[in-house]
C-alpha cells in the first residue's frame, strides 16, 4: 500500500518510497494496480478520491468524487470507456440468458405436448406466459442497469456526448459573434482613420 501526503503547497509524498512523487508517477502507480491512499498532511482527510477524480478529468473529462476512490481507482485502471462497457457486457449477459431460457422453454413445450402431457393449444398459452414474464423480467433488468447506470455517471460528474455537443455549439457560436465584433471594430478603426 502506497500512503501519500498531499501538502498544502500541491506536493505529493509517497511515504512507501520515501519520495516526492508526480501525478504522472502516481498515475503509473495506479495503473500498475498498486493500492494507494491520498492523505491531506496537515488534516488526515483522505483525498485519494478527489485526486483521483482530478487524474480522471485531465485525462478522460470531468470526475467528480460522489464515487467510491476504489471504483474511480478501477475505471482510471481500466479506461474512461470500463463502466459502459461493463454495463454492456452485464446487458449482453442477460440477453443470452434469457434467449437461452426462452429455447429451452420451447423444448420443454414441445416436449410436454409430444407425451400428450398437455395438448397444443395449452403448450402455445403456457409458452406465451412464461415468455411474457420473461419478457417484462428483460424489461425490468434493463430499466435497473438503465436507472443505476446513469445514477452512477450522474455521481461521477462525466460529461456526456450530448453536454459535449452543447459546449461545442456554445463555442461555435461565440466564435461567430466574436468574429462579428472584430469586423465592427476593424470597421470603426478603418472610419477613424479615414477621418483623419
Amino acid at each position: 500500500m502506497h500512503r501519500i501526503k498531499k501538502y498544502a503547497n500541491r506536493k505529493l509524498y509517497d511515504t512507501t518510497d520515501k519520495k516526492y512523487i508526480s501525478r504522472t508517477h502516481l498515475s503509473e502507480l495506479i495503473r500498475q494496480g498498486r493500492d494507494i491512499v491520498i492523505i491531506d498532511n496537515e488534516t488526515g482527510e483522505d483525498l485519494t478520491a478527489s485526486i483521483v477524480s482530478g487524474l480522471i478529468a485531465t485525462t478522460k473529462g470531468k470526475a467528480g468524487g460522489a464515487v467510491s476512490s476504489s471504483v474511480l481507482i478501477q475505471l482510471f485502471r481500466k479506461g474512461g470507456n470500463a463502466l459502459t462497457d461493463y454495463a454492456k457486457k452485464y446487458v449482453s449477459f442477460w440477453q443470452k440468458s434469457f434467449t437461452m431460457a426462452e429455447e429451452e422453454i420451447d423444448d420443454m413445450v414441445k416436449a410436454l405436448v409430444k407425451s400428450k402431457e398437455i395438448s397444443k393449444s395449452e403448450g402455445v398459452r403456457l409458452k406465451k406466459e412464461v415468455i411474457g414474464f420473461s419478457t417484462a423480467l428483460k424489461e425490468w433488468i434493463s430499466d435497473t442497469i438503465d436507472r443505476r447506470l446513469n445514477e452512477l455517471l450522474a455521481g461521477t460528474n462525466l460529461a456526456t456526448k450530448d453536454h459535449v455537443a452543447e459546449l461545442n455549439l456554445k463555442i461555435t457560436t461565440l466564435e461567430r459573434k466574436l468574429k462579428i465584433l472584430e469586423n465592427e471594430q476593424l470597421r470603426r478603426a478603418e472610419a477613424v482613420s479615414k477621418e483623419q
